[in-house]
C-alpha cells in the first residue's frame, strides 16, 4: 500500500510499513490531528486539513459531509474554524468525541456520495440538503445552498427530490424557508448575507447581477434596485489590489454619470450582522 506522508495518514499504518517509528511521530516533524491520524507539522490546521484527517479516521465507516464536504467540493461556505464533519454510513458503531470533529448519523445513498482527492464526501446536492438542515441560522443555511448552487451547479429541485427521498429526515422542515430564499445567482457568501440583511430590514428583494451599459461596457451589479438606480456592491479581498481598485473607480464613475448611487460593503463593515 502506498502511503503519502505529505497529507494526513494513519500512524499505525506508516509504522507497520517501516516508514516511520512511533518516536518520530511523537517528534517535531508531525502533528497529531486525531487518534492515530497524523500530518506534517508545517501544515496549517485549516478546515481542509481537519477534514482530510477526519476522512482518514472514519475511512470505510463514514463520509465527509456538511462544511467539510463543501470545502473539498470547492464551495467553501462555513467559518474557517468549523470542526470537520462526517456522516456515518451505519447506525451505531464506534463513537467519536473530539472538539474538532462533528459526527452525524443519517441515511445516505451511495449515489449521494463522490470521491474528491481520495476522500469519500457527500455530493453537492446532498451537501446542500444536509447544510440546509443542520446549520442553525436561516441566513447561513441559505448561504450554503447559494454557494453550492453557484459553484457546483446544483438545482434547487435537487433538494426537493432529496426531501422526498428521505421523508422524515431530521431538520427537513427547514427546507421550505431555505428554498424560498435560495438562488444560484449569488457569487459569494457575503452577497447572500447582504441580500438576507436587506430582506430582514423590510426592503424588497434586490435584483441580482443586474447589467447596465455604462461607459461603453456592460457593468454587472451585485445587488440592485434598478427603479431607483441604487446598487449595493460587496468588495472582497481582491478589490484591495491597486489594479482592481482602479478599475472599480472607473466603473463607479461610469455608473454615477448615469445617475446610479453605489453603496459598497466589505467583510469588516458587515461584521455586526454575521450570524455564525
Amino acid at each position: 500500500m502506498s502511503i503519502d506522508l505529505a497529507r494526513p495518514f494513519r500512524g499505525s499504518t506508516a509504522v507497520a510499513a517501516g516508514l516511520l517509528t512511533w518516536g518520530e511521530l511523537r517528534g517535531p516533524r508531525f502533528q497529531k490531528l486525531f487518534p492515530d491520524v497524523y500530518a506534517p507539522a508545517h501544515l496549517e490546521p485549516t478546515l481542509v486539513l481537519r477534514s482530510v484527517a477526519a476522512a482518514v479516521l472514519v475511512e470505510g465507516r463514514g463520509v465527509l459531509a456538511g462544511y467539510s464536504a463543501a470545502e473539498l467540493l470547492d464551495a467553501s461556505c462555513g467559518p474557517a474554524d468549523a470542526p470537520a464533519e462526517v456522516l456515518m454510513l451505519r447506525p451505531g458503531g464506534q463513537s467519536y468525541r473530539y472538539p474538532s470533529l462533528r459526527v452525524h448519523r443519517d441515511l445516505v445513498d451511495p449515489t449521494e456520495t463522490t470521491d474528491v482527492d481520495g476522500c469519500a464526501v457527500t455530493n453537492a446536492a446532498r451537501t446542500a440538503f444536509d447544510l440546509a438542515r443542520w446549520v442553525s441560522s436561516l441566513v447561513e443555511k441559505v448561504v450554503a445552498v447559494d454557494v453550492l448552487a453557484y459553484k457546483r451547479g446544483i438545482a434547487l429541485d435537487d433538494l426537493v427530490r432529496l426531501r422526498l427521498t428521505h421523508p422524515g429526515a431530521w431538520g427537513a422542515r427547514h427546507l421550505t424557508a431555505v428554498l424560498r430564499h435560495a438562488t444560484d445567482l449569488a457569487e459569494s457568501p457575503m452577497e447572500t448575507r447582504i441580500r438576507m440583511a436587506l430582506l430582514a430590514a423590510g426592503l424588497p428583494l434586490p435584483t441580482l447581477q443586474f447589467e447596465v451599459q455604462a461607459g461603453g461596457k456592460v457593468r454587472r451589479l451585485d445587488l440592485a434596485y434598478p427603479e431607483v438606480k441604487l446598487a449595493i456592491e460587496y468588495d472582497g479581498e481582491d478589490h484591495r489590489r491597486k489594479d482592481r481598485a482602479r478599475r472599480d473607480l472607473e466603473r463607479e464613475a461610469a455608473l454615477v454619470a448615469l445617475g446610479w448611487l453605489i453603496l459598497r460593503s466589505t467583510r469588516a463593515s458587515f461584521t455586526g450582522v454575521r450570524t455564525w
